[in-house]
């Protein structure tokens, strides 16, 4: 029989029925029956959906709850947030407390800008909603004329937006040769770590540095060289570590940037490697352990970036000319490139710029037994759904847990739903020979989407040789071995996912970012040997995966990081391995928010050709340091006591998303408020901008509370510009008054008073 649907819904109104909640895949009927009441509007009613389209289902639900809610209708709170840990807050009594807690207007479009038609918006929005009857009355023709077409025509819609965010959110790795600088020249004492096996000691001396070498080996531990280190009486201008160069392991380059800092020497480090890096088709692919240097070097850069040089690869001969452009590198090259490639044909320089398909709806069609490890969380979870919706007759989910892991059980009957064979195995990807084993005991593989890892965060200076291991076992060494394990298989698709910390580092991850730099190599080594190879670097997913922990994603969000919908974030992965795209970068960024925080120590040549970076107007690393202590001069100790506890509170609010210091008590500790390893190096990088001062990455660790951080700063400000004296006018021998100001000086008795200053 006919559904009577206007019927249904004339009845309920009649009785008196105000809300209507659509519970359903999508609005449609939502859209429906306000078509239905023509005056729903003036009426009161309600029309809610519970589940959208192309929208995360857990936010359209509690979206639809709260509509209902500040509609009248009863809602069980308790009920909806039991298991969440949410507790309830005072609100602020607003007669006394004004603070605006609700999002600002949208401003107009900027000049220039196409402003959209208000028709043109009323008629995509229907063909959206597939509103029939509403898109037949704007266009005054029949419903039956657009029966057919209408669904098309949605669905074309759709698929073109979608296609948009996704190429918004696509990034690639680029190469851009630069000219050669002209020759430059090197001054003061220059450290070269480790054996100089290239004779790089004497190109460097050549171009005027005094240069000294310290005996540092694979394996070399962080006291041996910080007491080698700690013994030189020289003030040092730069640091190179040939260490990478020599063979050794990544924990070598980790030791020579920890020793550094143990014995005091702030000069800038350059860690330089051979083969870390591929910079074109020509170029050879990148080895696996240099490229995990350049992982690790990037973390350097963001944590301590007041000693920090920069990350030097070199060919694999050298020359004059060679040379000559690695001594231009040292001595600096325009715009603070710590990034950098010599080859043959000049000197090359990493850049990260947008990435859109281009080959429109390409897709991977998976078909056969496809092994996904890390099956049972998150990612590969997702992953796993979408490749038995596609065509898999056989999915392997590897974890260390296998059906011991949360919710396997309930993953494998909602996949063996669907009509494809599944089987989760528990499984070491680190370990090869469980590897061989579980290899072995299915069948030929058709696809590995390699989803396993772990993060554990430490600062730089908490890190040592057993937690870069622990973090790279699974990442890195299970995608080592499948690939080895693997190497006569044909594959339709081999992909790693990898991350944005080793795309350009993230703090506290200098482990992680080491482990998926090495991935990205691993996957450049595979194409190259005619092999399938694909390897996305994610930025965070929302609902799911190691951002899914709720504080997490609101201090990314924060950061101008905004989590990925899985769904679509699964389309960005199909379409990437569909397309044959070797590397590729996924991540959903609000430039104008990342930049500013993320340069704020200094700057990152990384991101200057993407057009974001020019709109954002990033100072790039300016230190506003002079004006900080021209700020304290001659105020007296109580009030610069003041004026430093200020600002230690405003920017500890900024990292935590308050609106001012106010929100923040002093003297409760910063791990009470909330911080961890990365707020802690944000808030670091925003001090050092504000006052010019080097300042370590255990800032918030050493001073746990914003009143003694603030002692402490004020303190470094005191030793770093002595007591300030206010401007002396003086009168002059000539016949124009002469005018001294800010002027300060520190003698070996003490600070010089304002008669010993016009003395001397």
């Amino acid at each position: 029989e006919p559904v009577r649907f206007a019927a249904a819904v004339d009845v309920l109104a009649g009785l008196g029925v105000t809300r209507f909640v659509e519970v359903g895949p999508d609005g449609v009927l939502t859209a429906l029956a306000q078509q239905c009441l023509p005056d729903a509007a003036t009426s009161g009613a309600v029309f809610v959906p519970v589940v959208r389209r192309d929208r995360p289902e857990p936010a359209t639900a509690i979206r639809a709850v709260a509509s209902l809610f500040v509609h009248g209708v009863d809602v069980d709170w308790a009920g909806v947030f039991t298991g969440t840990g949410a507790q309830p807050l005072d609100l602020p009594t607003y007669a006394f407390q004004r603070q605006r807690y609700w999002p600002e207007a949208v401003p107009a479009s900027p000049v220039g800008e196409r402003v959209a038609d208000g028709n043109e918006v009323a008629f995509w929005e229907s063909v959206e909603r597939e509103d029939l009857p509403g898109l037949a009355d704007r266009l005054g023709i029949s419903s039956d004329s657009l029966a057919d077409v209408l669904p098309a025509l949605s669905s074309w819609r759709a698929r073109g937006r979608e296609r948009n965010q996704l190429d918004a959110w696509r990034y690639r790795v680029t190469w851009k040769p630069i000219p050669d600088p002209g020759p430059a020249v090197l001054s003061g004492t220059w450290l070269l770590v480790g054996s100089d096996q290239r004779g790089l000691g004497a190109m460097l001396a050549e171009h005027g540095a005094t240069v000294l070498g310290v005996p540092a080996g694979s394996g070399i531990d962080r006291l041996t060289l910080a007491e080698r280190l700690g013994s030189l009486e020289e003030q040092v201008a730069g640091v190179v570590s040939l260490l990478a160069l020599d063979g050794g392991v990544l924990a070598d380059s980790l030791v020579v940037a920890q020793a550094l800092g143990d014995a005091d020497i702030d000069a800038p480090l350059w860690l330089l490697t051979c083969g870390g890096v591929s910079v074109g088709r020509a170029d050879m692919a990148a080895e696996v352990n240099q490229a995990q240097v350049w992982g690790l070097g990037r973390v350097v850069g963001l944590e301590h970036p007041d000693r920090w040089g920069g990350l030097l690869d070199l060919p694999s001969g050298l020359d004059r000319r060679a040379a000559a452009r690695i001594v231009a590198v040292l001595a600096g090259l325009p715009g603070g490139e710590d990034q950098v490639a010599v080859r043959g044909s000049g000197i090359a320089v990493r850049r990260l710029v947008h990435a859109p398909a281009t080959s429109g709806d390409a897709s991977w069609q998976p078909r056969g037994t496809v092994l996904i490890t890390g099956g049972t969380g998150g990612l590969g979870a997702e992953v796993a759904r979408w490749v038995v919706a596609n065509g898999a007759s056989r999915v392997v989910l590897t974890s260390r847990r296998g059906s011991a892991a949360p919710d396997a059980a309930n993953l494998v009957e909602e996949l063996s739903g669907i009509g494809a064979e599944i089987e989760v195995r528990a499984c070491d990807v680190a370990d090869r020979e469980a590897i061989a084993e579980l290899l072995h005991s299915i069948d030929e593989p058709t696809a590995v989407v390699h989803a396993a890892g772990i993060s554990e965060d430490l600062p730089l200076t908490a890190a040592d040789p057993a937690h870069l291991a622990r973090v790279a076992a699974g990442k890195l060494d299970g995608a080592r071995h499948l690939d080895e394990l693997l190497a006569d298989v044909q594959l339709d698709a081999f992909v790693v996912f990898s991350s944005i910390s080793g795309v350009w580092g993230s703090g506290g991850q200098a482990a992680y970012a080491a482990a998926n730099a090495g991935l990205d190599a691993l996957v450049s080594r595979r194409r190259a040997a005619g092999r399938a190879g694909t390897a996305v670097a994610w930025g965070p997913w929302a609902e799911v995966g190691m951002a899914a922990d709720h504080q997490v994603a609101t201090m990314l969000r924060r950061q101008g990081l905004v989590g990925l919908e899985p769904r679509r974030a699964v389309t960005a992965f199909v379409q990437a391995v569909g397309a044959g795209d070797d590397a590729v970068t996924v991540v959903d960024v609000r430039w104008e928010e990342f930049l500013p925080a993320f340069t704020a120590a200094r700057s990152r040549p990384l991101f200057v050709d993407l057009p974001e970076a020019a709109v954002s107007e990033v100072p790039g690393g300016v230190s506003a340091g002079s004006e900080f202590a021209e700020r304290l001069a001659g105020l007296p100790g109580g009030e610069r006591s003041r004026v430093v506890l200020e600002l230690v509170l405003a920017e500890v609010a900024a990292v935590l998303g308050h609106a001012s210091g106010d929100a923040v008590v002093s003297g409760r500790a910063f791990k009470d408020l909330g911080f961890d390893s990365l707020t802690a190096v944000e808030l670091r990088n925003r001090l050092v901008a504000v006052t010019g001062l080097r300042l370590p990455a255990t800032l918030v660790f050493d001073y746990p509370n914003a009143a003694g951080l603030a002692e402490y700063l004020l303190a470094q400000v005191t030793d770093a510009v002595g007591s300030v004296v206010p401007a002396i006018p003086v009168a002059s021998a000539a016949d124009d008054p002469v005018v001294i100001v800010g002027m300060a000086c520190r003698l070996p008795g003490g600070v010089a008073s304002p008669e010993a200053l016009w003395d001397l």
